[in-house]
């Protein structure tokens, strides 16, 4: 099949790109609003997108507000400069989900889904203590994307990596035994992805 995405022309009964993407990352974002109020929300368009300095960047889809702003955590980090991603997990799957549920602004997404919060070291906003990894970001730009739906925003968020937290117990010989924790990842529809295996390839000399 072929379709164009601004026609919507795919003739299926849910839209197939998510699906073709894929596995996308989940971006766990804790961040503060202007009163020290804390947000955390996953976004599944998350991505690492540079190692010096190390940047990494989320984005936040098809919003629709009647007052025009954006979802919490873009608006926040805006006002602060700073944010925090968390690593989501195999064992912190359900938590996960429900940080995504739509509660009023000012509401405490970590209590609604019984999570533990610790200080972050460089940055204000805090961590998910239960997550093995944290990176800690200060905003180095944010980015308006173009909206193919009238009266909703798409915005981004880029981040540099300025503090790395990453739990003893799952570093092994040096390195970061991913298959410990098993990172979750989104998949088209309702669908998520487990890290539970890794292998390893050797690519050419001078490949990239």
């Amino acid at each position: 099949m072929f379709y164009e995405p601004a026609k919507r022309d795919h003739g299926l009964p849910h839209n197939p790109f998510k699906a073709c993407v894929v596995p996308r990352p989940i971006g766990w974002i804790t961040s503060l609003d202007d009163e020290g109020r804390v947000n955390l929300a996953p976004y599944s368009f998350f991505n690492a997108i540079a190692d010096d300095p190390p940047q990494v960047m989320f984005a936040s889809n098809g919003v629709k507000l009647p007052s025009g702003e954006r979802k919490d955590s873009i608006s926040n980090v805006e006002a602060t400069g700073e944010f925090v991603a968390n690593l989501a997990t195999w064992d912190l799957r359900r938590e996960m989900v429900q940080t995504s549920a739509p509660l009023a602004r000012g509401e405490a997404e970590a209590s609604f889904a019984g999570l533990e919060l610790v200080p972050s070291t460089l940055v204000k906003p805090p961590r998910v203590k239960a997550a093995p990894i944290h990176l800690e970001c200060r905003l180095w730009r944010s980015i308006e994307l173009p909206c193919g739906t009238p009266g909703q925003r798409n915005g981004m968020v880029i981040g540099e990596v300025i503090g790395v937290h990453i739990a003893d117990e799952i570093l092994v010989d040096g390195m970061i035994d991913l298959t410990l924790v098993k990172p979750v990842a989104r998949l088209g529809y309702l669908d998520y992805a487990v890290v539970e295996s890794t292998f390893p390839m050797v690519r050419p000399k001078g490949g990239g």
